[in-house]
Formats: structure tokens, sequence, C-alpha cells
């Protein structure tokens, strides 16, 4: 055994242990945020961030060790030879490889940990005796056995520390992640140094021992500059790795963000799909959707057929009996709330296979796919007529409809675009029958069909084309006997079929979706017309009927008040229509209709009054200034003393309200005489005169008249 006189002293520069510690810690921070870049990143990137992490983290540990044998001190002067000192740096750098490799992986077990750890201690141990070894000694190194065992122990231990450190933090919250990443690195840069010191502490040089490199890399200046370089190297790779982290972040987020909005898009688009495809009361597939699918059912039709029929589709369209009666007895609710077990009914006695749909008020379709006969019709109908035929239950009221079904099959019956009008016309025939029943179309059926379908295709062109015209029927002040105004009153005139009542196109503009342009006509029309008779010197208030929806378009005050400003009229002599059965079937709809007319300063009635449910009740909710009495009552008022009854407490309610009563249908003296007993304001009917054109109206208020006609109230002609 050598006596401990036998070597040289050693001691080491405060200084210079103190930055090779402050260096390891720095270089342990460092390396764990940069294995968990190389984590966190994916394809061309991660090996990028693996490059450059090993070459940066194998520099900082490497230059812990150099800065430590720098400040190591003998009794000689030292030096360290170039290419042993560059070999422990790759070997530095290529244990910082397999570190990164490790920690890149998603999951890492023991076994593999193991086998790291010890790749990674073995090239720390590498840097380190390499590095040693640059130490060109006469005589060499005497190494105490133990403690470079020890050092190794050190060193594997000291990376399986690291690799635990980088599996436990990329499970942590980034907030908590900084404080253990800190805590780490002291506990990594501890181990190291441990390793380092260790391992300088086996190394013994023997008395007389000269350095052969002194004069190579060495002195403090050599230490400066591996402190500084290595310092802002990992500095810079910090700030970089940091900056990274942020921009992956707000990637992330602004992903995430962008993915949040895709979906409430999606979200968004689905539900005004679903809006745009379905019914709002029911739920059910509405014309649209209809439409569409009985399209595709007849081209799969066609390709399963080839030529020749294995399977046929049939259409029905179901008409609820007796739904009108209730609507009007029980109110809004009680019919939605019908029209809403109806469907479920329907969709119940349905196949799964068949769509069920809701196209008007009470009206539904349904489509049949993959029928062999009309048996198999039949008893899909004879469901349906049970189903609905059994006692809806509404306000602790048992309450009882029936329906009407048509019933078209194709391809035997009917041409493929007609199907469903074929099936509302055999609809019609059910109904006629009594109701309660199904009828199968037959071809006599189809020409009131084509004449329909025929009046539809002309009235699409007939507001382009100019083929209305308002009609005019005074309105007869009842104390004065004058005429007071007139109500505007549509008709078609027919380039092939002549002058046509809204009798015969009102209720197709309505199932086939023009009658809000219809209506918009009409009101622009009718103040374009009291402008000419303004020009003319007469002052004449017109009445337009409102259709329901329009009541239930947005913006319709608005229309109507820029036809005003358009043709410069004056709103108080506009006065709007609203049947009383129309304004209760949604009272809140008509409110707000109301409120918008009566802002513009238009006038307001209730048509048709008294044939509604709980008229009384909603009267005053309502902004009218008028009351048209139905001429269901007029009709009877020589005759009947109910009818009389009626009328005479309609006119006392409406002056008790302060409204202005006008009987409509007045067609005999006799009514009117009785009419005028009663104090009603106002008159109308075939009594007084028929609807007329505009032109007539102004001869008339010229004197241009029929014999024992009334006079224009003087308020009406401009003088």
């Amino acid at each position: 055994m050598i006596a401990s006189s036998a070597f040289l002293p050693s001691q080491h520069n405060l200084w210079g242990v103190a930055a090779s510690i402050a260096i390891a810690v720095l270089a342990s921070y460092v390396a764990l945020d940069l294995a968990l870049r190389v984590r966190g990143t994916y394809g061309r990137l991660r090996l990028a961030w693996w490059a450059a992490g090993s070459v940066v983290m194998g520099t900082g540990i490497w230059a812990m060790h150099f800065i430590g044998m720098l400040a190591f001190q003998l009794p000689i002067r030292l030096g360290f030879t170039g290419g042993l000192t560059l070999l422990s740096w790759a070997a530095a750098v290529a244990a910082s490889g397999v570190a990164l490799g490790i920690a890149s992986r998603l999951a890492v077990g023991p076994r593999l940990l193991l086998v790291g750890a010890l790749a990674m201690g073995l090239g720390i141990c590498g840097m380190h005796y390499i590095g040693m070894a640059a130490l060109d000694m006469a005589p060499g190194i005497v190494w105490d056995p133990v403690k470079v065992v020890l050092s190794a122990l050190i060193a594997v231990a000291a990376s399986a520390v690291a690799l635990l450190m980088v599996m436990l933090l990329a499970h942590r919250e980034s907030r908590r992640r900084t404080r253990s990443q800190i805590f780490a690195s002291l506990v990594m840069g501890a181990a190291i140094c441990g390793m380092h010191y260790t391992g300088m502490a086996a190394a013994q040089f023997p008395a007389g021992t000269v350095c052969l490199s002194a004069d190579q890399l060495s002195g403090p200046n050599m230490l400066a500059i591996v402190l500084v370089t290595t310092g802002i190297m990992l500095l810079g790779t910090l700030f970089a790795s940091i900056l990274d982290a942020r921009l992956q972040s707000t990637a992330r987020r602004l992903a995430h963000s962008l993915q949040q909005a895709n979906t409430r898009l999606e979200t968004a688009n689905a539900e005004l799909q679903k809006q745009a495809f379905a019914d709002a009361l029911t739920g059910l597939p509405n014309r649209l959707l209809f439409e569409d699918r009985l399209d595709q059912a007849l081209a799969r039709l066609d390709r399963a057929n080839h030529g020749h029929t294995h399977e046929r589709l049939a259409v029905f369209f179901v008409d609820l009996d007796g739904f009108k009666p209730i609507n009007d007895s029980f109110g809004h609710a009680a019919g939605d709330f019908i029209l809403r077990k109806a469907a479920r009914r329907l969709e119940r006695a349905a196949r799964l296979s068949d769509t069920v749909a809701r196209v008007g008020g009470d009206e539904f379709l349904v489509l049949l796919e993959h029928v062999h006969d009309i048996a198999d019709c039949t008893l899909v109908a004879d469901r349906i007529l049970k189903a609905l035929t059994r006692p809806f239950v509404v306000f602790d009221k048992q309450l009882q409809i029936a329906c009407s079904i048509g019933i078209v099959l194709y391809p035997d019956q009917g041409e493929r675009d007609k199907l469903v009008a074929h099936a509302d016309a055999a609809m019609y025939v059910a109904k006629r029958a009594g109701g309660g029943g199904y009828a199968l179309f037959e071809s006599h059926m189809g020409a009131d069909v084509s004449n329909q379908l025929a009046l539809q295709s002309d009235l699409r062109q007939a507001i382009d084309a100019g083929q209305f015209e308002l009609y005019y029927q005074p309105k007869i002040d009842g104390r004065r006997d004058q005429i007071s105004g007139v109500e505007a009153l549509i008709r078609w005139n027919h380039p092939e079929r002549g002058v046509l009542s809204p009798a015969l196109f009102i209720g197709l503009a309505e199932r086939f979706g023009l009658i809000g342009r219809l209506g918009s006509w009409v009101i622009d029309e009718a103040c374009r017309q009291i402008a000419a008779w303004s020009r003319e010197g007469l002052r004449m208030r017109v009445a337009v009927n409102l259709s329901v929806h329009q009541l239930r378009e947005n913006g319709l005050a608005e229309r109507v008040e820029a036809a005003l400003r358009r043709h410069k009229v004056d709103a108080s002599q506009l006065l709007c229509e609203i049947t009383e059965s129309v304004a209760m079937e949604d009272l809140k709809a008509t409110q707000v209709a109301f409120s918008g007319l009566a802002r513009i300063g238009v006038y307001l009635a209730i048509d048709d009054f008294g044939t509604g449910y709980s008229s009384l009740s909603y009267l005053r909710q309502l902004p009218a200034q008028q009351l048209k009495i139905d001429r269901s009552f007029v009709n009877d008022l020589e005759v009947k003393v109910d009818a009389r009854a009626v009328v005479e407490a309609v006119i006392r309610l409406a002056h008790a309200l302060g409204l202005r009563v006008v009987a409509e249908g007045v067609e005999t003296a006799g009514q009117r005489d009785i009419l005028l007993e009663l104090d009603c304001d106002e008159l109308q009917g075939y009594f007084y005169a028929r609807p007329m054109q505009a032109h007539v109206l102004l001869e008339w208020s010229r004197g241009v008249k029929p014999e024992h006609a009334v006079d224009f109230a003087p308020s009406t002609i401009e003088g």
C-alpha cells in the first residue's frame, strides 16, 4: 500500500467548484425541459429537438465536468490534450442522445429504464474518465478502484433519477411543473456533481509526477471561456424551448378554440338544417324533406324494377276530420296538443321504413316504400284510422276526431310528378263521402288535379304578368247614409278563364307558398290607388285583408310602412283587417303584428267577429279600432231572434270599448233597417254596391252613379 505522502497534495478552487455546480443544475433544468419538448413534438420537429437537445444537454454535462477539472489544482501546472477532451465531449453528447431517446417514449417499462440508465451512466463515466485521461501525466494516475466503482454507480443512479423525473414531470399540470422541475434539477445537479467529485477523489498523483500536456488546454482564461459559452448556450436553448412551448400552447389553444367553434358551427348547421326540414310544432319532416325523400324513393324504385314492376310505393294524404271545431272551441293550445299527439300516433301506425310528414295545419303525408300491392296500403290505412279515432284527453276532457285518407299507388296509379296531388284528390273524395275512411285514387279524379296544377302554374306567373286587380266595395256610414270608405278585394284577370274570385286561388296561394307575395302586392297596390285617387280629389280610406301567413312573417309593419312612404300616403288612410279566427289562432303573433301596425298609425279591424273562440276575453288585448260582424249573423237578422241578439250584444260591447262596428253582407232593406236601429256604425254589402273597379268608384264620386245610390261623405271629397 502506498503512503499518502507518496502522492501530490490536491485541492479545488472553490469558485470553480461553485461554477461547476451551477452549470450542473442549469444543465439539468435545460435537460429536463428538452426531454419534455421532445416528448411533446412529432415527426421531423421531434427529430430536430432530439438532435439539438443531445448536443446542448451533452455540452452542459461535459462543461460541468470540464469546469470541475479546471478547478482541480496540484502543486504542478496542469493542462488537457485537445483530442481526448473532444472525445469526452462526444461521450457526453452520446449519453444525452440515449437519455432523450428514451425520454421521448410515451411509456417506459422497468427494463427499458434500467437499460437506459446503464447506457447513460456508462456514457457519463466514459466522458469523465476520458476527460481525466486528457491529463497526460508521467507517471500515470493511480486510481482507487472502490471510488471508481462508486462513481459509476452514482452515474447510473443519477441517470435513472433523471429518466424518472422526466416521466413524472410529463404527467404534471403546467402550473405545478415549473416548481417540480426546479426541485428535480437540484437533485440531478447534485447527483452529477457527486459522481464527478467522487471520480476526482478516486484519482491520485504520485510524487514527482509531471504533466506533459501542461501547455495545452488550461488556465483561468479557458475556464471563463467554457463557463460563459456554456451558460449562453444553455440559457439560449432554454429561452428557445420556453418560446416554443408557449407557441405550441397558443397553437393548441387556437386549435381547441377552432375545434370548439367548428363544433358549434356544425351544431348550428345541424339545427338550421333540422329547422329547414322539420315541422316546428310536431318535429316531423316538412313538405320540403318529404318531397326530397319521395324523389329518392322514386329513384330507388326505378333501379329496383328495371322495367318490370317488382316493387311499388304509395303516398297517403291524411287530413284530420273535426279538428277545426275543436281548435275553435278549446283554443290554439288544445289544437297544438292534438296535432302533436296525432303526429306520434301516425308514426306508430306507420312502418319503420315509412316517412310521416306534416305539410299543413291538420294535413299529413305518409310515404310507404317496399309496397307489393294495395293490400299493404290498406293495412297501414286501417291502423292510421284506428289510431286517430281513439279519444284525445285534453284538459281532462276526452275529444274525438277522425281522419280522411287519400291513397295513390305508384307506378300503378298516377304520374310520378303528381303523386301528392293525386293523393290529395283521393283524400277529398274520402272526405266528401263523410270522412273517417280512405279512398284510392282513380283516373277520373285526375281531371280536377290537373286543373288545380295548371292554375297553380299560372298563379306563379300572374303577379309578374300584372294579371291581378283590386276591386273596391263601398262601406256606408250608417248615421249619414254616405260612403265613408272601401274594402279592397282581389280579382285575377286570367287570360283564358276570365275574372276569378279569390275563393278559386287564395287556397292555392297559401298551399304553395305564394300568399306572401300576393299579400304584399295587395298592400302596395292599395297604397298606390289611394295616392292616385288623392291626386284626383278623392280622399278614401281603404281596408285590406291580412292572411295568417303575413301575420306570422317578420317585418310586416316595416313592409306596410315602406309602401305608405313609397306612395306618400297617410297611414290613417289604410285599414288592415284580420279575421278573428286567424287573430286568435296565434294571439302572441297577432299582438306583435297589431302593435307594429298601430305604431305607424295604420287602422286595425277584427273581421268575421263572433265566429272565433274566447273572443271577448282576448278582445281588449288587441289595439283594434273596428269590429266587423260576420255575414252569417247578418243573413239571419230578419228570421232568427238569436242572430239579432248576438249582433246587438256585439254592437254594445264594441261601443263600450270605443270601437266602431261594421256589418258586412247587407243584402236587403230589412237587414239595413235592423242594423241602423241597433246603432251599427257602418254597413257593407250588395244592397248598396257590389265590388267595382277603381275608375268606376272615382266616377261615382263625381256624380256618375246608379239611381238611388248613396253619395260620398263630404270628408272624402277634397276641394
